[in-house]
């Protein structure tokens, strides 16, 4: 469609390059799109993700934690959409938007090498661990079915935080599991805005439609970042699902027990792999395509 000759990633690189650094209509952009397609792919795909959380949890098959799901009954089917729907509006803001902003700082003129786009990548993850950390935290208490009576709603989670000391509300409340999130958010970061404009690159050489490679690039770079760091979502899993005093094993040993519990087998770790491939496939493919065709209708018409 249009100009198949052209590389998508290189033409954004070069409106990137071609607007004054630190103008705000750049970077506000950035913000907003981010937003709006990371919104839109976590409504759709949510369903898919519960599934997985109790795969992680539980090391139960899928037609188990569907069974369970089913067992529990529709009107708990779709409990705990809040938070990830707002954290994951915010991670789309602020992973963009950051993203954007850092490049332009680290690079100003361009072009962009490997280099700034991992520096770029990595400081966003950063910023993004640290600002949404405590939405996934209560996520993950909701979307466990053994703290449903417990904790039947955001407000009983936040009550429970609230009735910590200082420390005790960061270290043991919000922010729960937080190494491994750091570790989790700024490598996946890296690697996703790393490669993500070369493979889309090399398939726009192939004169598809423009939103062609960005989807596809979107769904092939988030998988393999998603499955290189899979152990990291599933340990961030089991220490978030974790409340109260008496129940916090330290990071080591929530590693230990993961292993444990698993078999020390690295594949029973990956069991809900299959459903992971299928959702970030989805999530970052529509994230990847819809944040590319508002940013590449926007500057059409600036142009």
């Amino acid at each position: 469609m249009g100009e198949p000759n052209h590389s998508p990633g290189k033409e954004l690189q070069h409106w990137t390059q071609a607007e004054t650094p630190g103008k705000k209509s750049w970077h506000s952009q950035a913000y907003a799109l981010g937003a709006i397609s990371n919104f839109m792919s976590t409504f759709l795909t949510f369903p898919i993700y519960k599934v997985v959380f109790r795969q992680q949890i539980h090391a139960v098959t899928v037609s188990e934690a569907l069974r369970q799901l089913w067992h529990e009954g529709p009107q708990y089917f779709y409990r705990g959409i809040y938070p990830p729907l707002l954290s994951k509006t915010l991670q789309g803001t602020l992973l963009f938007g950051t993203y954007d902003s850092l490049l332009c700082s680290l690079s100003p003129v361009g072009p962009h090498s490997l280099g700034h786009r991992w520096a770029a990548g990595l400081m966003s993850g950063v910023v993004e661990a640290v600002a949404l950390s405590p939405f996934e935290r209560v996520q993950n208490v909701l979307q466990d079915g053994r703290k449903q009576a417990r904790f039947p709603s955001t407000f009983s989670i936040l009550k429970e935080f609230n009735s910590y000391g200082l420390w005790g509300r960061l270290s043991l409340g919000y922010y729960r599991g937080f190494w491994p999130v750091l570790l989790r958010n700024s490598l996946g970061s890296a690697l996703y805005f790393s490669f993500k404009d070369p493979i889309q690159d090399g398939l726009a050489k192939q004169g598809l439609p423009h939103w062609v490679p960005a989807m596809v690039s979107g769904s092939v770079n988030g998988t393999i970042t998603c499955l290189v760091l899979y152990p990291l979502i599933v340990l961030v899993a089991n220490m978030q699902s974790h409340i109260g005093w008496q129940s916090m094993p330290s990071l080591w040993a929530s590693a230990q027990d993961m292993w444990d519990t698993r078999g020390r087998k690295v594949f029973l770790i990956y069991r809900g792999g299959s459903l992971v491939i299928l959702r970030s496939s989805v999530t970052w493919g529509l994230t990847t395509a819809i944040h590319d065709f508002l940013q590449r209708k926007s500057h059409s018409k600036k142009d």
